[in-house]
């Protein structure tokens, strides 16, 4: 089930490995979507705004918590690449504790202060019900999701990246039929459609553990490795920490975009929760080239072969950017037929402005090409801190649109914050890669 990712050709194992990472992705966004589609074409554009409302909110919490389990695995991947199973798998253990503690902590503070989240979004009085109970549910599930991603984690760290695919195709089955059941059946609304994704998660999460306890033996934790190490905690969280903190950085941005949007009225937020989802359901592509990279650079480093590093990263960089062209082209011609699959064809006024916040986004996909591949790749060769500060780079930006331009433009200005913000952190990003490559 593993794979070493330090001989043979480095192009075809990056794509063998980015296809499972990607469908895997896909089908995260899949079930995302499928909440969306049928809250929005079953429940109404209300209930969909309600869905959309706090999306910025759940980018803070659970992209740290993502951000932070990625940067956890580093240390695993190169240890891996290394040779070194008795160390990884002191890392192993020790970020399951780490994890544990944290996932505790964040849950019980977002669960408490979920209302007041919601009050400085300025979400209107009128979906306020509908994005409390999608949020609530949402984050009680934070230590079922942080389980699966660390699980699967692990796994693609030691180059198996099928086995989580595998059990997130069935997570995802499962998940459309308890959406059906707690929406169109029992009648749950929106707290229907969270409580579907969380338990599907959970139930991913789970599998994943069992397989590894039984089938993936150089990932089995023995008694002796069950012990709790200080100086691979810190390394944990110094590479872990400053990974969540960009996505949550990122996500202050587009918070504060969020609540400008929402000030504007239900419209414009049903037109940017429809586009939103699109873009995260085209980033999956992204994600998984900047795993696949990441991974693959991690375990060079290990093993100390810079020449595959670099040639690595800019073979991934070149796929990202094709795939990034061919994207803004559809964005730019079918953004508000797309928008169709969560909205009803007949609410003409929110395709319209769906249509012109995706045309927006084309223009500039290409750039995530770079951003998105570039900065995970930074991250894995041991400079997460420097990353991390792309996060500032892209908060600026999207706090200059909105406190400048909205005043202004409204929800024009809106559209164009996400490309603003990663033109920022490239300014930024590209400069350190070059430096860190120097440096290794």
């Amino acid at each position: 089930m593993t794979k070493n990712l330090t001989e043979g050709n480095s192009l075809a194992l990056i794509l063998s490995f980015t296809l499972p990472v990607l469908l895997g992705n896909l089908l995260q966004q899949f079930y995302n979507m499928a909440d969306t589609s049928i809250v929005g074409l079953y429940l109404g554009s209300n209930a969909l705004a309600g869905v959309g409302a706090s999306s910025s909110v759940q980018f803070l919490v659970l992209g740290f918590c993502m951000g932070l389990t990625t940067g956890v695995t580093i240390p695993v991947s190169q240890r891996f690449g290394a040779g070194d199973i008795g160390s990884m798998k002191k890392y192993i253990f020790n970020g399951m504790v780490l994890l544990a503690i944290i996932s505790l902590i964040i849950t019980l503070l977002c669960v408490v202060f979920c209302s007041q989240i919601l009050h400085i979004l300025s979400t209107p009085d009128d979906i306020f019900e509908n994005a409390y109970n999608y949020l609530v549910v949402t984050f009680a599930g934070i230590p079922l999701m942080i389980c699966y991603n660390y699980m699967g984690g692990i796994l693609r760290a030691v180059g198996d990246s099928k086995t989580p695919l595998y059990f997130l195709i069935f997570s995802t089955v499962f998940n459309l039929g308890l959406d059906v059941l707690c929406v169109m059946c029992w009648g749950l609304g929106v707290l229907g459609a969270a409580l579907a994704t969380v338990v599907s998660q959970g139930l991913c999460g789970v599998l994943c553990f069992i397989f590894i306890c039984k089938k993936v033996e150089v990932l089995r934790i023995s008694k002796k490795d069950c012990v709790f190490s200080k100086k691979s905690m810190v390394t944990l969280l110094s590479m872990g920490i400053p990974m969540g903190l960009q996505f949550s950085i990122t996500a202050i941005g587009s918070m504060i975009l969020q609540s400008a949007n929402n000030s504007l009225g239900s419209v414009y937020i049903s037109s940017f929760t429809a586009v939103t989802k699109l873009k995260q359901f085209f980033f999956s592509p992204f994600d998984a080239l900047g795993v696949a990279v990441s991974t693959f650079l991690s375990q060079n480093l290990g093993a100390r072969k810079k020449d595959r590093i670099i040639k690595g990263l800019w073979q991934g960089t070149a796929i990202g950017v094709v795939y990034g062209l061919l994207l803004g082209i559809l964005l730019c011609n079918c953004g508000s037929k797309l928008a169709e699959l969560f909205v009803k064809k007949e609410e003409t006024e929110v395709l319209k402005y769906a249509g012109e916040y995706a045309r927006a986004l084309g223009i500039f996909y290409w750039l995530i090409g770079f951003l998105n591949i570039w900065r995970p790749s930074v991250q894995s060769i041991g400079y997460s801190g420097k990353a991390m500060f792309a996060g500032f780079f892209e908060l600026a930006a999207r706090s200059l649109v909105t406190w400048i331009f909205v005043p202004v433009y409204g929800y024009t200005a809106i559209c164009y914050a996400d490309p603003m913000a990663w033109i920022f952190s490239l300014c930024f990003i590209i400069p350190v890669m070059f430096i860190a490559l120097k440096k290794i």
